[in-house]
C-alpha cells in the first residue's frame, strides 16, 4: 500500500524544526533564492520562512492614515552609543511580579 502526502502548500518546501537547527545556512540559502519554506513541529505547520521585501505599498498606506511617519536623515552613531539607566535584577522582578498581578 502507498501512501501519499498532500502538503497544503505543494509549492512551498517543508522541514521540521530539527532538521532546520541542523541546515539553517542551507535552508536561508534557499530562501534568498526565492524559496518559502514551511517549518512543522509534529507534522503541523507552524511558521512559513519567505524572502525578505520592501513593500512600499504597505508604508504609503500607513502613512496615508496617519499611522506612520517616514524618517528623514540619519541617527548619529551616537545615537547608538546612548547607555540606559541600569536596571538592578530585584527591579526588574520586581516590575514582573508588579505586571503579572495587574493581569
Amino acid at each position: 500500500m502507498a501512501i501519499i502526502a498532500i502538503s497544503k502548500y505543494p509549492e512551498m518546501r517543508s522541514t521540521n524544526i530539527a532538521d532546520l537547527r541542523n541546515r539553517l545556512t542551507r535552508y536561508l540559502k534557499e530562501v534568498r533564492a526565492g524559496e518559502e519554506i514551511v517549518v512543522c513541529d509534529r507534522q503541523r505547520p507552524i511558521a512559513r520562512i519567505v524572502p525578505f521585501t520592501v513593500d512600499d505599498a504597505d508604508d504609503a498606506a500607513l502613512v496615508a492614515s496617519g499611522l506612520m511617519r517616514k524618517g528623514s536623515g540619519v541617527l548619529p552613531p551616537s545615537f547608538w552609543k546612548a547607555r540606559r539607566a541600569p536596571v538592578t535584577r530585584q527591579a526588574a522582578a520586581a516590575a514582573v511580579r508588579a505586571d503579572r498581578d495587574e493581569h
